[in-house]
């Protein structure tokens, strides 16, 4: 899958994730009664809301864009009808050929991880049939169990020819309470990028592994480290634009291929209708927004990577 994921970049030209983390108060008052009246104001009133929001949004920028990133949290909080508007997503995504990251944030032992492993990326038996679960492309998972929460997920993805992206340093603000902790003289983030290196080497694509990382886009300085700590591991980079990173920012995640790093963005696309810039566009063509917002995120990128050759 990490071929298809640097195949589909090189082809758009926008190494960029759009994150679908629909709140409700992202979608547009015409979304949410439309839903609402079919619905009514319940769990499954929410999910047909935030489904109908996720499905213009990939219909207007599906052809722009490699891949998309649904953080399942904003699912979850709608309960079972929230997960069906999950899966409803990601298929939808596939049928329009795009690579998904589940945002999942996943990470235990043994058996309980193995089987989050299984939900998300594998097949589960049941009975003579082997059946798949949410079937993502990638997810993302937390290394703080270590090598017993990970190793579960390398296995299924050595399997399943699928992807992973581990936290090493994220983007919000208190990252450093532990992440920047020093362990023999060095940060913890550069000991955990060490150990994504090494898990990536059993597990490699044609040029890049399928163990990559998550290093947030507001610590450059931090990225340009871990680009050398981690030379075949893809970063995935959070924190663009609404968390106040930008293009000139990201330089330092890419190798000299122009490769090697996806950057997200979720709200600065989705709700892009919010933002004055996008005012224009208004509530009734939110969808149009966010193809403008993801067009200008790849000129952002574009140019700061021409800037810096």
């Amino acid at each position: 899958m990490i071929n298809k994921l640097v195949e589909k970049i090189k082809k758009t030209g926008a190494p960029i994730v759009v994150g679908l983390d629909p709140m409700m108060n992202f979608v547009p008052e015409h979304i949410k009664k439309a839903a609402f009246a079919e619905k009514g104001e319940t769990l499954e009133g929410a999910a047909e809301a935030i489904w109908l929001f996720n499905k213009e949004i990939i219909d207007k920028t599906y052809d722009l864009i490699p891949a998309v990133k649904p953080q399942i949290a904003m699912y979850e909080q709608f309960g079972i009808p929230g997960l069906i508007a999950f899966q409803k997503t990601v298929d939808y995504c596939h049928e329009k050929d795009l690579v998904v990251i589940g945002d999942i944030k996943r990470g235990d032992i043994g058996s309980t991880s193995a089987a989050y492993a299984t939900a998300h990326l594998g097949k589960v038996q049941v009975g003579n049939t082997m059946c798949e679960g949410f079937h993502e492309d990638f997810v993302t998972v937390n290394p703080y169990l270590g090598t017993d929460g990970v190793q579960p997920f390398i296995d299924v993805c050595k399997e399943e020819k699928k992807g992973l992206f581990i936290l090493v340093k994220t983007s919000n603000p208190s990252s450093g309470e532990f992440q920047d902790r020093l362990i023999d003289g060095r940060p913890l983030y550069e000991h955990v990028g060490e150990k994504v290196a090494e898990w990536g080497e059993q597990l490699m694509g044609d040029s890049y592994s399928y163990v990559g990382a998550v290093v947030g886009a507001t610590y450059p300085e931090m990225g340009k480290v871990l680009r050398k700590i981690m030379p075949k591991s893809f970063i995935l980079v959070p924190g663009y634009g609404a968390q106040g990173g930008q293009g000139k920012d990201l330089v330092h995640f890419f190798n000299e291929d122009g490769l090697g790093a996806i950057v997200n963005s979720s709200r600065g696309i989705i709700a892009a209708y919010k933002n004055e810039k996008y005012a224009n566009f208004g509530s009734i063509n939110f969808g149009d927004a966010s193809r403008q917002a993801v067009l200008d995120m790849i000129a952002d990128i574009d140019g700061a990577l021409k800037q810096a050759k």
